[in-house]
């Protein structure tokens, strides 16, 4: 039995069990991310760990440091680091800590996440042992510097990758440029997600949260980053006196969002619910009349995937890989916008609400979403490329 302390991993037993391997009929895999948080790559990391354990698998989840008071880690999690290292010093010993980590869980398989976790992750997995490297590439390109896209390129184009897997069809046209090496290790892997409804009457929700009961409520989940444009949404509400946004998340652009709020008079109803579990996305959704997405780039969308699956009807920005993902059989599960036209923005949002029956054939529409992302058919596909290399 493995238990986190100090970030190492310890045993509750002696330490020969841990340099044994444990050596069993599961095979391990060890998942590795960079920041320990409730936003989309971990909550593909839990539902894929969960789904690998229920098939037979030793998982381990690694991170290289905890970012959110309130991640519920799963089991057999460890962390390299308290914080995010900020000196060259700091750097160095997370680095070695990470390679110790690696070594003792000693993995048959490694599946890294974001381009962090891919490029850190993967290339000292290469160095301290033999297991096959599954990358990830769940991060928006424009979410990479240059550095680490070249490191990620190299890395992948000389083999230090096994299989890289791609979670939408317009990230594959994004890579399309990458060397034909790189191109070779690359699968497509769609995103399956939890079906986040819950019964629970909308005045229940509101008053968990202490959201207002009469408003007409809109919301997101979502990291409070530049990227995701929430700025967008805040706008809204000086066109529409009547409306009030929620949000659920945490992230550096929190003074920013806020700041903004307070210069259009509308902070009153601009309302920071903070980060949320993965088990209270559903009870916050139930208090959203309308479900805003205005991120600038995404690679599959997972927080607007789960209000739509939900049952909410929901406003998204109008990106190739959001049309991919949000339209079942030629038919929208959303409303497409340009965030930036707030005008457009607005009578988008006002439809949603309004118009009975176009709520109710987005609610229809979005059914699709749950046969086609499905948890089980995300993890049957990991499963058949693990057993590729073990």
């Amino acid at each position: 039995m493995f238990k986190v302390a100090a970030g190492t991993l310890e045993t509750e037993t002696a330490p020969a069990r841990v340099n044994a391997g444990l050596r069993g009929a599961a095979r391990r895999i060890l998942l590795i991310q960079t920041q320990a948080e409730n936003a989309g790559a971990q909550e593909i990391s839990r539902l894929l760990g969960a789904g690998l354990r229920e098939r037979g698998y030793e998982v381990f989840n690694l991170f290289f440091f905890r970012k959110s008071h309130s991640f519920d880690e799963p089991p057999n999690t460890v962390y390299c680091a308290p914080r995010r290292p900020g000196t060259p010093w700091a750097f160095a010993g997370f680095i070695l800590n990470l390679a110790r980590q690696i070594r003792t869980i000693r993995p048959d398989a490694v599946m890294t996440f974001q381009h962090y976790g891919n490029v850190i992750g993967g290339a000292v997995s290469r160095l301290v042992g033999a297991a096959p490297v599954i990358a990830n590439e769940v991060s928006a390109g424009a979410s990479m510097s240059w550095p680490v896209r070249a490191a990620d390129i190299a890395l992948g184009s000389l083999g230090a990758f096994n299989c890289i897997t791609l979670n939408s069809r317009d990230m594959e046209r994004e890579y399309a440029r990458y060397p034909a090496s790189y191109r070779a290790r690359m699968t497509h892997v769609a995103h399956g997600f939890d079906d986040k409804s819950v019964d629970l009457p909308r005045d229940e929700a509101r008053r968990r949260f202490g959201l207002p009961q009469d408003a007409a409520l809109l919301g997101c989940t979502a990291r409070l980053h530049p990227d995701k444009r929430l700025d967008a949404a805040i706008r809204l509400l000086a066109r529409k006196p009547g409306w009030h946004l929620a949000l659920a998340g945490q992230g550096a652009d929190e003074a920013r969002l806020k700041n903004l709020a307070a210069e259009l008079r509308v902070a009153d109803r601009v309302h920071f619910v903070g980060e949320l579990s993965p088990q209270r996305i559903g009870e916050f959704l139930a208090c959203l009349d309308v479900f805003v997405f205005p991120s600038a780039a995404e690679t599959f969308g997972l927080a607007a995937v789960e209000a739509a699956g939900a049952g909410i009807p929901s406003v998204v920005a109008d990106l190739p890989v959001l049309r991919e993902v949000f339209v079942i059989e030629g038919k929208p599960a959303a409303l497409f916008v340009d965030p930036a036209d707030t005008s457009e923005f607005a009578a988008a949002v006002s439809r949603a609400l309004g118009d009975n029956d176009l709520r109710n054939e987005l609610r229809q529409n979005a059914e699709g979403l749950k046969s086609r992302y499905s948890v089980k058919a995300m993890v049957d596909e990991y499963v058949g490329i693990i057993q590729k290399f073990l």
